[in-house]
């Protein structure tokens, strides 16, 4: 079976950079996954009234602003288009508009019908993060994430968040696409940061990995005064893994997303390639 990857294109307020984009082909050429790319740009609802048309002309303002969504739109596919060219990626294209208070809900709905999603994550891009949240939560879909700054280089060493918990375990599920690939899998398990249902936890799931011929080791860290995402991120950097695997923890309470710590930690500041799966 064909691998199917999915990359939002969220063009409003602030779209990608191109070299997000660009690192968002690679990855997909990596995983050998054909990529269906969508540009989601906004519509922008009419809110002027008889004054803000004669001072601030509303409107205009409102059409230009959806004009110029669409312009990126339109660029970043055709950058998609050439860069899956060069990569030897098999592509397709489409664009949507949406209302700007769904454009994150309307992501996450094309991205289950998909193996994965790929999202690439800016510091310094607010509309990246919130798509980057609402994909994880709304569409069912592991979700790799990509610092924006970071090329995708290579998956061959890939490190797993565990705490024995049914989210981590289906990030695990999720991550057999990477997992079956590697030759090296180092399985954390944060041994101060709360209690564990076992104390061998990282050694019992390198122990079933193991068993289905999987290269699986555990590595216990403590997370002493530092946030848990920056330890696990830490960790997975100093063994130089090309890949973090996490649960992604947290839910959407009236459009206001409440996160686990190691999630907001990663979505916060990412620092290499992160599977999230919630």
């Amino acid at each position: 079976m064909n691998l199917q990857a999915f990359l939002p294109i969220v063009t409003y307020p602030q779209a990608p950079a191109d070299a997000s984009i660009a690192n968002a082909v690679d990855a997909a050429a990596l995983i050998g996954a054909g990529l269906r790319a969508l540009a989601v740009n906004g519509d922008i609802p009419d809110v002027s009234n008889a004054l803000s048309k004669y001072l601030l002309d509303t409107p205009q303002l409102i059409r230009d602003a959806e004009a110029q969504s669409r312009a990126q739109g339109d660029r970043l596919i055709a950058l998609v288009k050439e860069r899956a060219a060069a990569a030897g990626v098999a592509v397709s294209t489409g664009q949507v508009s949406a209302p700007i208070a769904a454009l994150g809900d309307v992501a996450a709905v094309h991205a289950r019908y998909h193996d994965i999603a790929i999202i690439p994550l800016e510091a310094d891009n607010e509309t990246d993060k919130l798509t980057a949240e609402a994909v994880v939560f709304g569409s069912g879909r592991p979700t790799l994430l990509l610092p924006g700054t970071l090329n995708a280089r290579r998956f061959d060493h890939v490190a797993i968040a565990w705490d024995g918990s049914r989210v981590a375990a289906r990030a695990v599920a999720d991550a057999r696409i990477f997992l079956d690939r590697c030759s090296l899998i180092s399985v954390f398990t944060v041994y101060d940061e709360k209690p564990m249902k076992e104390d061998d936890e990282a050694e019992r799931l390198a122990t079933a990995l193991r068993a289905v011929g999987l290269p699986a080791e555990p590595v216990a860290l403590s997370v002493g005064d530092y946030p848990i995402g920056e330890v696990l991120q830490h960790a997975a950097i100093e063994r130089d893994a090309g890949l973090l695997v996490m649960g992604g923890y947290g839910h959407s309470r009236l459009r206001d997303f409440v996160l686990g710590g190691a999630t907001a930690g990663v979505l916060s500041e990412l620092r290499l390639p992160v599977l999230l799966s919630h």
